[in-house]
């Protein structure tokens, strides 16, 4: 599997790009709306088949590129089932698989930073959205956010996979592009290092984060996969 990392200034948001070297099947994770020129160039130059348009979650800090690709390549569109979403091909749920030629990636239910949230798994990486970030997670006042499911999903779902594993997030705003589940365990500011989930939840609590700037037109943009033209 080929990874291609891709990046959106105004929002920090990373686009991931996955393919298959022998069939050229592909797969775009988290796309930005502003940035469906760049990732249609790079999809026609690489010929890439693109088959699945994912989505970690239904975003607050930006809308989705997923309704116009889908729209320019036929891929399907997947989101969790809890977004109850009316214009997505696919509705996932843990355990769902895939494919990209013999390449599976398999979803992962993790939920905490919103009720929808995915992580994207295949052979020795994850794709985790906004669950967990480098040295950091995801925030859980909004989009029926939890303490408790962000606590279990990080330490009972993705801290028990192979600590070699690669990480790779939705968003980074310290400049860091990946990590490994090994460091997050020992690092991670929030739920590393053992941290009980008393001690996860006086940090979460008292975070104080301004609301999204973009929450109000994200959301319902995202409701529609992007697709601002539609009635």
């Amino acid at each position: 599997m080929k990874i291609r990392q891709l990046f959106d200034y105004d929002t920090w948001t990373y686009t991931y790009l996955l393919w298959d070297e022998t069939t050229k099947e592909a797969a775009v994770i988290d796309t930005v709306i502003e940035q469906v020129e760049r990732d249609m160039q790079h999809i026609e130059e690489l010929g890439l088949k693109v088959k699945y348009l994912l989505e970690t979650h239904i975003h607050a800090d930006h809308i989705t590129g997923a309704g116009p690709l889908r729209k320019r390549t036929g891929a399907e569109i997947v989101v969790h089932k809890n977004s109850e979403s009316q214009c997505a091909d696919v509705l996932a749920v843990e355990g769902d698989c895939f494919l990209l030629g013999d390449q599976e990636i398999r979803v992962l239910h993790t939920p905490g930073h919103t009720n929808t949230d995915i992580t994207y798994m295949i052979d020795g990486a994850v794709f985790t959205g906004d669950t967990l970030l480098v040295r950091d997670c995801g925030r859980t006042d909004f989009q029926l956010g939890s303490n408790e499911d962000m606590y279990n999903s990080l330490t009972n779902k993705l801290f028990t996979l192979p600590e070699e594993t690669m990480v790779f997030p939705a968003h980074d705003y310290k400049g860091f592009t990946q990590s490994t589940i090994g460091e997050e365990k020992q690092f991670n500011v929030r739920a590393g290092a053992n941290k009980s989930f008393q001690d996860f939840s006086t940090i979460m609590d008292n975070l104080n984060l301004p609301r999204p700037k973009r929450i109000d037109i994200s959301v319902p943009g995202n409701l529609k996969c992007g697709n601002l033209d539609d009635e």
